[in-house]
């Protein structure tokens, strides 16, 4: 396992299986393929969207023109009365963002069952600032061990190439995301962002008016990049349709619920795995008519090699 955050994919089964493992209970996404607030409100109760975005060299820029001016946020206020109300902590480590944003939205909702863990970890925290609450989940190895373990592993790395930051609107290839919550709040819709000094808020909100508010605060965010630009993702935490079709005595749709875990479970179990083993023997297999011995196969190995070089090099 490694010692860092690994990525992980922004997709329902995987952020599922995340809160499930972390001993929440009663708690699921879903995939929000439009923003209209009655699909949202269609998925009642909801607690709060977990937001997927392109982080580019311009929302860099706009970020460090709010810290340096403390001339706020584009969109809503900075509320820096709001940490002793709100569950808030500041992202310390770069590739911890898809869990934080989870965390910050489910430790803000009262109504949702945290399990033992989580309930231990926000009253450790509670009396910390935001930046000590993000060393401390930082520095949280079952935390940190439960995201890595919906990571895919990256078995080749090169470590001669720089670290990357924030690219062109168009380098989708190398584009770093970033992920936030947005979740009402005593009232309030706050969009919580690690990467941001404080906790945004966007105005009077309730869980009733909640879809309708975060839908026009979403339009405004995508209105700020090109039309051409598509690589968003949201997803919705709900309560866990199971317990629903339970109550409602709907047996068809509670089979159909447990055929889509059983296909979420077989998914992340692929996730874990790299398949190298496989193909490389594969590749082995199709190249042995052309190598007569192992001694032919490896200069083939040598010849891609170099060329997988020469490509990086040309990308820096």
């Amino acid at each position: 396992m490694s010692s860092g955050w690994n990525t992980i994919e922004s997709d329902a089964g995987v952020f599922t299986e995340l809160v499930d493992s972390l001993g929440v209970h009663g708690v699921e996404f879903e995939d929000l393929l439009s923003l209209d607030p009655d699909s949202i409100r269609a998925l009642s109760p909801v607690y709060g969207v977990v937001f997927l975005f392109k982080w580019t060299a311009a929302v860099a820029a706009e970020q460090q023109r709010a810290a340096a001016t403390n001339a706020g946020p584009l969109d809503g206020m900075y509320d820096e009365d709001a940490e002793n109300g709100v569950f808030f902590a500041r992202q310390i480590i770069q590739n911890a963002c898809a869990t934080q944003a989870v965390l910050s939205l489910l430790l803000n909702r009262p109504d949702v069952q945290l399990g033992g863990e989580l309930t231990d970890f926000k009253s450790f925290v509670d009396a910390f600032d935001p930046e000590l609450r993000g060393e401390a989940l930082s520095n949280s190895d079952s935390i940190r061990q439960t995201h890595n373990s919906f990571s895919r592993p990256t078995p080749f790395v090169d470590e001669s190439l720089p670290s990357r930051g924030p690219r062109d609107d168009d380098d989708d290839e190398n584009a770093l995301y970033h992920f936030i919550a947005y979740v009402p709040v005593h009232g309030v819709l706050y969009e919580l962002d690690g990467l941001q000094p404080y906790p945004i808020a966007h105005g009077a909100c309730t869980d009733d008016t909640f879809p309708e508010a975060v839908v026009q605060v979403l339009l405004k965010r995508i209105g700020r990049y090109p039309e051409s630009e598509v690589h968003f993702n949201l997803l919705a935490a709900v309560r866990d349709r199971r317990e629903l079709l339970r109550e409602a005595g709907d047996e068809e749709g509670l089979l159909r619920e447990e055929e889509k875990r059983a296909e979420w479970r077989r998914e992340n179990i692929l996730r874990r795995e790299n398949f190298v083993g496989l193909a490389f023997n594969a590749l082995k297999g199709v190249l042995a008519q052309t190598a007569t011995d192992d001694t032919a196969f490896e200069a083939m190995l040598d010849s891609a090699r170099i060329k997988s070089q020469q490509r990086l090099l040309a990308r820096r």
